[in-house]
């Protein structure tokens, strides 16, 4: 493999990952700076506890676009494996972005997003198990915690790439990472409910 392609790659990657749609969207809409609200996230869930749905949603299809945006681009001119790297460097972004000191948010979207572009039957699997355990605990960091961790596995199954699967595993490392204090707050029962306000 390439390493300028590897190197491009991971630099678009990171950059366009780090791109804080949350935050800027939330400025553009008259709500302030989105990390003094809630959890702090720059992240989808936390724009919907300000009780705008449809900026919310907006901010979760851009952030899944960024890893989805990486993954196409990093394919059309390359290969699969600089676009997994591709992927993995928007992920890493978006959780430490350049733009923000490097403190940004948790990956779920973005996460989704390159799994989604790079194998559409695993994104597909993964978002129907958040939806269905979103549905069944009404807990965001739950649903995700469970359909990211549960990745490595279904990639096992579905596909003999030994690639992926790591990539799956690195992925749901640094997820489980970022989600560190909802981990602890879910032991102690103290996580807050998709859509409640701050």
């Amino acid at each position: 493999m390439d390493i300028i392609a590897l190197l491009l790659s991971s630099l678009f990657g990171y950059l366009l990952g780090s791109i804080p749609f949350g935050l800027v969207l939330c400025h553009l809409a008259g709500l302030g700076d989105i990390r003094q609200i809630g959890s702090g996230n720059i992240g989808a869930t936390n724009v919907l506890r300000t009780g705008n749905k449809p900026l919310a949603l907006a901010t979760l299809i851009l952030d899944s676009g960024k890893g989805a945006i990486a993954v196409f681009l990093a394919l059309a001119s390359f290969d699969f494996n600089a676009a997994m790297l591709a992927g993995l460097s928007a992920l890493i972004g978006h959780c430490y972005p350049i733009f923000l000191k490097f403190k940004g948010g948790k990956g779920v979207a973005t996460t989704l997003g390159t799994f989604l572009a790079l194998a559409l039957p695993l994104g597909l699997t993964a978002c129907g198990i958040w939806l269905l355990m979103a549905l069944i605990f009404r807990i965001s960091s739950l649903a995700a915690l469970v359909a990211v961790g549960l990745t490595p596995l279904i990639t096992h199954y579905m596909y003999d790439n030994p690639n992926l699967s790591g990539l799956c595993a690195a992925i749901a490392a640094l997820v489980y990472l970022k989600h560190r204090d909802n981990i602890k707050r879910l032991f102690k029962g103290q996580e807050p409910k998709i859509g409640k306000k701050s």
